[in-house]
């Protein structure tokens, strides 16, 4: 009697998946076949240094660009061609939090926190203000908070009212784009615990770029490293000090010499 073949295992569709993605700006060629994938529920923290093409990525999942070639799905659909309203339907899927908070300036703080669930899913100013005051003290801002305006609170206050925002319609994916940039240590540490447990309490898929190693060791469960627009090298976060890779090794500890060249002109 034969023995039936043994089944292999399925493997889960990731909740985002980049294939070959690739991006010019005229003869500056900025992603150059991005093959990455994050899974359900996980914290993928993105590093490199500036101008690798960790910002031009996230803009081109989140729909802000439109890559050159390649494949971008969420949750299995390719979301590189949708048109105007499926692209819509996706981003609601998303949540963001932006390097500088992004505050309007002419919005009080609950109307911030609100502005989505108000401008983008037409809810009533009475239930979206409960929601954002719910929010708000998720991030330990209290009330009192709410009616100020985005000049009158520090960075580190910014920074909470912008998360608080980015989780206010409970997404499925949260995007952090340098979250702890311009906070002192210790509050940019408040921030990062505060990420980790907004993540983990909506149950969300994260994706964070920045180039602050204590930030990403905090946060994510995966860190990728993208050079010259290419990922090179992808693994858990407990495996980064010992990547084998001399150019993750020369960025995690910071230092001038190694594979990693910066360009300086002589002046």
């Amino acid at each position: 009697m034969q023995t039936p073949p043994t089944a292999l295992p399925k493997i889960a569709t990731p909740k985002i998946a980049l294939r070959d993605v690739r991006k010019s700006f005229g003869p500056k060629t900025v992603l150059n076949g991005v093959d990455l994938e994050v899974g359900r529920g996980e914290s993928l923290v993105i590093i490199g240094g500036s101008g690798t093409g960790k910002s031009v990525m996230l803009k081109c999942i989140l729909g802000l660009l439109q890559p050159d070639s390649g494949s971008i799905t969420v949750d299995g659909r390719e979301t590189t061609r949708l048109g105007t309203r499926e692209r819509e339907r996706t981003m609601r899927k998303f949540g963001m939090l932006f390097q500088g908070a992004a505050l309007f300036d002419s919005l009080t703080v609950w109307e911030n926190v609100a502005f989505g669930l108000m401008q983008g899913q037409g809810m009533a100013r009475g239930e979206a203000k409960e929601i954002a005051l719910a929010k708000l003290g998720a991030v330990g801002l209290g009330p009192d908070v709410a009616e100020l305006s985005p000049s009158e609170l520090s960075g580190g206050m910014q920074k909470r009212v912008g998360l608080a925002r980015a989780i206010a319609a409970e997404p499925e994916v949260i995007f952090f784009d340098e979250p702890t940039t311009g906070l002192d240590p210790i509050m940019a540490d408040v921030i990062n615990d505060l990420i980790v447990k907004c993540v983990k309490d909506l149950g969300a898929t994260a994706v964070t770029i920045t180039h602050d190693m204590a930030s990403a060791r905090k946060i994510a469960d995966h860190i990728a490293m993208i050079y010259q627009g290419r990922i090179i090298w992808n693994g858990p976060a407990t495996e980064i000090d010992r990547s084998g890779n001399a150019y993750v090794d020369q960025f995690v500890h910071g230092r001038a010499e190694g594979p990693i060249q910066m360009q300086v002109r002589n002046l």
